[in-house]
């Protein structure tokens, strides 16, 4: 049994390490706080004074508290010594101050404190994690004490815990600087005076308070441990009785402290270095003496008549008297159980001698079968007792039950007779009213009740007393743990903001890597065979990566996953194989975008909107119109913009619906076709069976008859669909699309001609012209035609083009703004990708690159900085004037192409039908 540094710490001054309730670990987990907290150096050892120094720090938080053990339905109250660690915010507890290793430990870190009165005076709870612990105090002041110490080491060690290391950043630190005496400024209750008799280091040399039974006060759960404490407290009695053969003797001690707090603290400081191996004989006697002389034994007269009168002295003395005949039958049981191991070592070492001294095999044969046979007779007895113990165990359950059936009985007579009392003393109080006088029982009644009142107001007095300091502290316990969290919640904001920014350009990296292998992909043509070989390589490594699957094993911050908020599909899934390459490079841009725009640009805009009331059209509504709208007030925004501008009839989207009920609209079949085809790449239109399919049906059906002019056209399915993602809502998603096609669009955009689109269209050449001229140029030198990607665009607000992030955005101010917002972002796209487009020098591939070039526009911010910023001014005069323009140019060729249609029919007419028998076809030449 190893004892020393290896084996534990002194509990009196600074413990081990944490220990739980596994007892294995106590021994091993004490000595490095022990060279932590005391002296740690081999040379402080030895310079060990029998007097301290006067310098003390602050005083030791320690004292006996008696422990709630609950198990099963049996709950005791245990005495046991808690010390406080300060390197680990631990509270270490022991049976004895003296003990050696700690029965267990709560850790204070992440723990909160709480007392109530209806508990009872003196109880308070520490509430971890992983359990809750149930602890006494003396007195209702020593409880106070307590907590209130507790509360402050516990800041104390959080707060120091809290500080990053030098190099971090300094939005971490800031926050915390000049908050460490925050709570000490906040007096929610007025500090407790130290209860001396109960805490610190001074309560060591009283005597632990007693239990009802010897045995009771005892760790079950830590048996390991116990023995170690006992054998070394043994050891240690032992040293201190053959010293001089009369443990009351100290001649040797001349000289004591002045002050007892030194006399404690010198006690300590020297009791634990003796625990820790100090070799000197002498100065271990000194300390096994000087405990003896402040634990209050019948052998210091001089202390005892200083401090005590003589009825204390003799109490005292009872009191040592009881606690070593409790110590001396403990400590007979624990010897009993080492004779009994004692006995079974020395009768194995007796078979294994007289096996191993045996001189022939017939020997050790015949005393390997005779402990054969000892083994099946002992086998045997065990199975005979196992079965007597079930029987034991039946009977025992048995009577239990009868004892329950008696106990049930005895509580049914208990209440008869209460009852029968009850009776009898309300017929006794009755004559005795009938027999006294009416005036004496009045005064009577009046002092008894005047008594009992009495008596319920001062009870109700400690009661509100106690309830007001439960209520101050639990103030103050709130105001910490509320202090503690916020300081906790900033360093983990700092933390994820540098976390963000790590992915983030981790992404980027990834991203730069596929972009590459996407280069030499194109370029495998003119590669080397070997070259080619090890690119395939790289690409089918670089498409085996999986987003989700990476997102799941490692730390993500925001993940990119499938679909997003209105079922988008964020990552587009590209049939062609020479396009995954590029849905990859889009996730991961996806992904970097987010995380460098959540906490700098996401969270401050987000912040602006909560703070946005009741909605009115302003420059400052406009720009946060632009900068977009969180998911979270889209759907209000969007309803308050579309109600600006629409009168709700009541009913109108109703009756419309019965209309289409009732009558068939020649639009219906162009419905029905159209339908399968609206946002594929959205989880809520994908299927047949997807419910918005009827809701959009029903809310194209109702605007081809609430408009007859337009019906239906191509386009509109885009659009109702869109406002059926974000508004929900039927009735508000029709009245958007009235919005948009009446409001928003010019006239005839969606008519049969499409003239205005086809306006529209030439008014943005001239401004493409205007503002990326060298991008016009080049378009004009391969003869290439934008409107055939551009009409799209503007037909549908650039649905199915831009990816659901940006698309949104950019409806948000299209639906404030209008259609100059089309404008703007059409030519911000070209900008966006103005460089790539001019590296392109063939007319196919531009085509190519223009079919799918949008979807790989990823930051939303920059485009809408190039739209809203770059390309200023744009007067939506000069958009008035243009489209008038050019509308009147295109009306004139339009109609010089009916005049040239009018004058073929007319000459076809005058020629006359030709005779169809005049006409030989092939087949009669050739017969």
């Amino acid at each position: 049994m190893k004892k020393g540094p290896e084996s534990g710490a002194c509990p009196l001054a600074a413990p081990g390490n944490l220990v739980e309730s596994n007892p294995d670990n106590n021994s091993s987990d004490g000595a490095s706080v022990k060279e932590k907290d005391m002296l740690s150096s081999s040379g402080e050892l030895e310079n060990v004074q029998l007097k301290p120094s006067r310098e003390t720090s602050r005083k030791k938080l320690c004292g006996y508290l008696n422990k709630l053990g609950i198990k099963g339905p049996i709950k005791t109250w245990k005495s046991r010594w808690f010390f406080y660690d300060e390197n680990k915010c631990n509270l270490l507890y022991y049976r004895t101050a003296q003990d050696i290793n700690p029965l267990g430990s709560v850790d204070l870190s992440s723990a909160s404190f709480d007392c109530k009165a209806e508990n009872g005076e003196g109880v308070f709870e520490i509430r971890t994690p992983s359990r809750v612990f149930t602890l006494k105090a003396i007195s209702k002041q020593a409880m106070m004490y307590w907590l209130q110490q507790l509360q402050m080491r516990r800041w104390e060690f959080c707060n120091a815990q809290s500080r990053f290391p030098v190099g971090s950043s300094q939005l971490v630190n800031e926050p915390l600087t000049g908050r460490t005496n925050v709570v000490d400024n906040e007096d929610f209750l007025p500090p407790v005076k130290t209860p001396t008799e109960a805490v610190g280091l001074k309560a060591a040399s009283l005597p632990a308070p007693q239990t009802s039974t010897a045995l009771q006060n005892i760790s079950l759960k830590h048996p390991w441990t116990e023995i170690q404490n006992t054998v070394y407290n043994i050891c240690g009695s032992k040293q201190l009785w053959g010293n001089n053969g009369n443990v009351f003797s100290f001649s040797e001690f001349q000289e004591h402290p002045e002050n007892p707090d030194e006399e404690q603290e010198a006690e300590v400081e020297a009791g634990c270095a003796v625990k820790e191996g100090i070799p000197e004989d002498g100065r271990m006697n000194w300390v096994r003496k000087a405990r003896w002389m402040n634990s209050g034994l019948p052998g210091l007269p001089e202390e005892v008549s200083r401090e005590r009168n003589p009825m204390d002295k003799v109490s005292v003395l009872q009191q040592q008297i009881l606690t070593l005949t409790e110590e001396v039958k403990s400590q007979k049981e624990l010897v009993k159980l080492l004779h009994k191991a004692l006995e079974a070592a020395q009768q194995e070492k007796r078979v294994s001698s007289m096996y191993l001294t045996a001189a022939e095999d017939k020997d050790r044969l015949e005393l390997v079968r005779h402990k054969v046979r000892q083994i099946a007779d002992l086998t045997s007895r065990l199975e005979a007792l196992e079965q007597e113990k079930k029987e034991l165990e039946q009977i025992l359950s048995l009577r239990d039950s009868h004892i329950q059936e008696l106990k049930e009985h005895v509580q049914l007579l208990m209440e008869k007779n209460h009852a029968k009392q009850e009776v009898i003393m309300a017929l006794t109080e009755q004559m005795a009213q009938e027999l006294s006088d009416p005036l004496q029982e009045a005064n009577t009644i009046t002092a008894e009740t005047l008594y009992k009142q009495q008596e319920e107001i001062e009870h109700l007095k400690d009661d509100i007393d106690a309830y007001k300091t439960q209520n101050q502290f639990l103030n103050s316990e709130i105001h910490q743990v509320t202090r503690l969290w916020t300081s906790v919640a900033e360093n983990e904001k700092a933390l994820l903001m540098k976390c963000a920014c790590l992915q983030a350009r981790n992404c980027q990296m990834e991203s730069k890597y596929l972009t590459v292998l996407r280069k030499l992909q194109e370029a495998m043509p003119g590669l080397p065979s070997s070259h080619a070989e090890l690119v395939r390589n790289l690409i089918q490594e670089a498409l085996q990566w999986d987003v989700k699957e990476e997102a799941e094993e490692s730390f993500n911050l925001n993940p990119v996953s499938e679909y997003d908020e209105y079922g988008f599909m964020t990552v587009p899934d590209y049939e062609v194989e020479d396009w995954k390459l590029l849905a990859k490079i889009q996730a991961l841009e996806i992904k970097s975008n987010n995380l460098r725009s959540q906490q700098v640009v996401e969270k401050p805009l987000r912040d602006r909107w909560n703070s946005v009331g009741e909605l009115s059209p302003s420059a400052e509504l406009k720009s946060l119109i632009r900068s977009g709208i969180p998911v979270e007030h889209r759907q209000r925004v969007w309803r308050w913009i579309v109600s600006r501008h629409c009168s709700r009839l009541p009913d109108h989207y109703q009756r419309l619906l019965r209309q289409s009920e009732s009558t068939e609209h020649p639009a219906c079949r162009q419905i029905e076709l159209d339908l399968p085809r609206t946002l594929t790449n959205n989880k809520h239109f994908s299927s047949p069976t997807s419910q918005l399919i009827p809701k959009l049906r029903r809310v194209l059906l109702a605007f081809s008859w609430h408009n007859p002019a337009i019906g239906y056209c191509q386009g509109l399915n885009r659009l109702a669909a869109v406002a059926l993602l974000v508004l929900e809502d039927e009735e508000s998603a029709f009245w958007c699309l009235v919005h948009i096609v009446e409001n928003l669009m010019p006239a005839d955009y969606y008519s049969d001609t499409l003239i205005t689109s086809q306006v529209d269209q030439r008014v943005f050449k001239d401004f493409l012209s205007e503002k990326l001229p060298h991008l016009m140029a080049h378009f004009e030198q391969y003869r290439i035609d934008v409107s055939l990607i551009t009409f799209n665009w503007f037909l549908v607000a650039f649905v199915d083009s831009l990816v659901s992030d940006i698309l949104l955005r950019v409806w948000d101010a299209f639906l404030y703004e209008g259609t100059k917002v089309i404008f703007r972002y059409a030519l911000a796209i070209f900008k966006y990708n103005e460089e790539e487009i001019l590296r392109i020098h063939d007319s196919v591939e531009i085509y190519q690159y223009l079919r799918f070039f949008t979807r790989m526009i990823m930051d939303g911010r920059k485009l809408m900085n190039i739209a809203f910023n770059d390309l200023n001014p744009f007067p939506m005069k000069v958009l008035r004037n243009r489209r008038s323009m050019h509308r009147e140019e295109l009306e004139a060729e339009l109609c010089e192409l009916e005049q040239i249609k009018a004058a073929y029919v007319k000459e076809r007419a005058e020629q006359g039908p030709q005779d169809l028998k005049e006409v030989v076809s092939e087949e009669e030449e050739e017969i």
